[in-house]
């Protein structure tokens, strides 16, 4: 279980707070106007930001005291994933034990694309490269920032069908920013809306 809770962040005077809880192999969508502090929440489960109050916890034990690279957390961005001047195979080993890439690649659909560069990947290509390498680092969150955004209908579609499909096979807990009712049935999310600065789950 990861649970969010009574989480404060303050900013430029306004406190925004949060409340949620994820079961393993569950999609959450967090959707709200610009500025409500959506992004906020990634930071603050990453890491990259520090709480004023509240606890952040992973199977009952507490993040927030944790270094970024002790908190078993990947980040799917909407763009710059990826090193444009190296190639997909050299994106991947990044940050990972040296191994063979073949079967990653294979979960994505893009078997065969070791040595191409990721400047030369169209946008769908290059999110699911972003994801495989996300998968590698076989964490128990995985937290998406709009990670569809800049795809045509197509990626987006098989973007969202390998999201689905790898939550629930690896048992992860996902966490979705994102603008489009579409996806969130697509995914079939529970859905917490920011109102007011604060986190509410919506019935």
């Amino acid at each position: 279980m990861l649970r969010i809770d009574n989480l404060s962040y303050s900013y430029d005077g306004q406190v925004y707070k949060y409340d949620l809880s994820s079961k393993k192999g569950e999609i959450i969508a967090v959707m709200g106007g610009s500025g409500s502090g959506k992004s906020t929440l990634l930071d603050l489960i990453a890491g990259f930001l520090q709480p004023i109050s509240g606890d952040i916890l992973l199977d009952d034990k507490s993040l927030v005291n944790r270094d970024i690279k002790d908190r078993s957390i990947t980040i799917l961005f909407q763009y710059d994933n990826l090193f444009e001047h190296l190639s997909v195979e050299k994106n991947l080993s990044l940050g990972v034990e040296k191994r063979d890439f073949k079967e990653i690649l294979k979960e994505v659909g893009l078997q065969g694309y070791e040595s191409k560069l990721a400047a030369n990947l169209s946008g769908g290509q290059a999110q699911r490269v972003a994801l495989a390498r996300a998968l590698l680092k076989e964490s128990k969150i995985l937290l998406l920032d709009e990670p569809f955004s800049g795809l045509d209908q197509k990626n987006r579609l098989i973007m969202l069908d390998l999201i689905s499909k790898i939550t629930k096979e690896k048992k992860l807990h996902t966490i979705l920013i994102t603008h489009n009712e579409d996806d969130v049935r697509a995914l079939e999310c529970r859905v917490y809306d920011m109102v007011g600065f604060e986190l509410a789950e919506r019935e």
